[in-house]
């Protein structure tokens, strides 16, 4: 059944609320079940089965509970399968309270699944037609972030330019073309279908390649501007909807950060890291799939300009540290010095690219932004992480956390995320988008279907690396 608008509209006015428990009921346990079968959004046995069997491993009883309902939250709550005209996957994807796909998000979201997806032909399609859907969405507006279902048209009313009513937000972010092609990659990888890289694919690939080189700024400012009537600073760009001068020395611009607040140097070091690994991976793609040499060429010789630049004009020395990647850079010698907890984020490089593991550079980086000289981590009576401008000050992101314990090489770091994760769900069983540094109940989005899954991600990956006993063993 498709949605209506109506419903759509008190969905948003539901998650501008952001509820948050009330007093009394920060004493009482709220765990719930997994909807029931018949209420779940899409069903998966193998991941059903996946999840069961590791359940079952795990003796830890409140760890046992929260991975069985956040492993497959977005199977449950977020997926939106169906099939185009022609009869091909077509999935659609909320954020969770927020009913429109992110490009980030429903990568990130659907992501874990992909490793069962050949013991599910319903999965496997369902994860091909979030592939199929984000291709479309990107050649819809290839500087929008989020879209709607259908053409509704729900937007910020006051958002310049006018767009697609496709198009829910149209914030430029790096990472909107990132997270389609690891998806599609990590997908081609695991499965062999190659269904996905037919004609939409080489006009996303083209798209992504033209967006990415107009957004180096060597030809001038390029096509894109964004202005929204708010009283927030991050939510719309200065300059006339510009931002700040660069200085065209080879990085991509992006507008917004993963968090979709506005850049404040328009060179996002991270987001730079991840379009390098994403031409790679566009590249492997044209040459071995498509039988595309010469824009595969175009892909590595991007990639290859970037990663150059970003050794140069990322860098800073540091009093402390030493040498650190910077979180945003212009070109001219500007650089701002934080992270924040959305990914990409300079923390979660090795968590996107093992390789960066070799990088002493990331691992002095590593260090800063889990420090108080990263002037968005917080430390409190609830817990400690990095947070971000988003939400406002003194609020972790559980990402964050999540984040430190998927690049950690130390058990007892591990155990640490681990048990502050356990700590801060406000006796909910789920993540949150952020919790109080002060007060785990004091917390923002009570249903963010991205930390749900990314934390039964983590546990996944934990039982695999040999770290059962260390998830049995956590404090209770």
């Amino acid at each position: 059944m498709k949605p209506q608008k109506a419903l759509i509209l008190a969905l948003l006015a539901l998650a501008a609320c952001a509820p948050k428990p009330r007093q009394e009921e920060k004493t009482t346990k709220l765990y719930t079940d997994r909807p029931p079968v018949e209420e779940r959004a899409f069903v998966s046995p193998a991941v059903d089965a996946a999840t069961e069997t590791i359940a079952e491993q795990i003796t830890h009883p409140k760890l046992r509970e929260m991975f069985r309902k956040c492993f497959p939250n977005t199977l449950d709550t977020t997926v939106h399968y169906a099939e185009d005209e022609d009869g091909r996957p077509d999935t659609y994807v909320y954020t969770g309270d927020i009913p429109a796909m992110w490009l980030r998000d429903s990568g990130a979201q659907v992501w874990p699944y992909v490793e069962y997806a050949n013991e599910d032909e319903a999965l496997k399609r369902m994860i091909a037609g979030v592939v199929n859907r984000q291709f479309k969405c990107i050649l819809i507006d290839p500087y929008a972030n989020a879209f709607n279902m259908e053409p509704l048209g729900l937007a910020n009313d006051t958002d310049l330019p006018k767009t697609s009513p496709y198009v829910f937000e149209r914030k430029w972010e790096i990472d909107s073309h990132c997270y389609p092609v690891r998806l599609a990659y990590a997908y081609w990888k695991k499965t062999g279908d190659t269904s996905v890289f037919g004609d939409l694919w080489l006009q996303t690939a083209r798209t992504i390649l033209a967006t990415f080189k107009e957004q180096q700024r060597k030809e001038g400012h390029g096509s894109y501007w964004f202005l929204r009537t708010t009283d927030r600073q991050l939510d719309t760009k200065c300059v006339v909807g510009r931002g700040n001068p660069v200085k065209p020395v080879g990085l991509i611009a992006s507008a917004f950060r993963p968090s979709d607040d506005a850049t404040t140097f328009e060179f996002l070091v991270p987001s730079n890291f991840m379009a390098v690994t994403t031409l790679r991976k566009m590249a492997e793609i044209l040459t071995t799939v498509s039988g595309k040499p010469e824009m595969a060429a175009e892909c590595t010789a991007l990639a290859d300009e970037v990663s150059g630049v970003l050794r140069k004009y990322a860098v800073v020395e540091h009093p402390v540290y030493g040498k650190i990647y910077a979180y945003e850079v212009d070109g001219f010698g500007s650089h701002q010095l934080m992270d924040d907890a959305n990914v990409p984020s300079l923390l979660s490089l090795g968590y996107l690219d093992p390789e960066m593991y070799k990088d002493p550079i990331y691992l002095n980086t590593r260090r800063f932004v889990w420090s108080e000289d990263n002037p968005y981590f917080w430390r409190g009576q609830a817990g400690e992480g990095i947070g971000g401008p988003h939400i406002g000050i003194e609020n972790v992101w559980p990402m964050s956390i999540m984040m430190k314990a998927f690049t950690a090489q130390d058990d007892d770091e591990i155990r640490a995320c681990l048990t502050q994760l356990l700590r801060t769900d406000a006796g909910t069983g789920f993540m949150h988008e952020s919790f109080n540094k002060d007060d785990a109940d004091d917390f923002t989005r009570p249903w963010f279907a991205w930390q749900n899954t990314l934390f039964g991600e983590l546990v996944v990956k934990l039982v695999n690396d040999g770290k059962l006993e260390l998830l049995n063993n956590l404090p209770r």
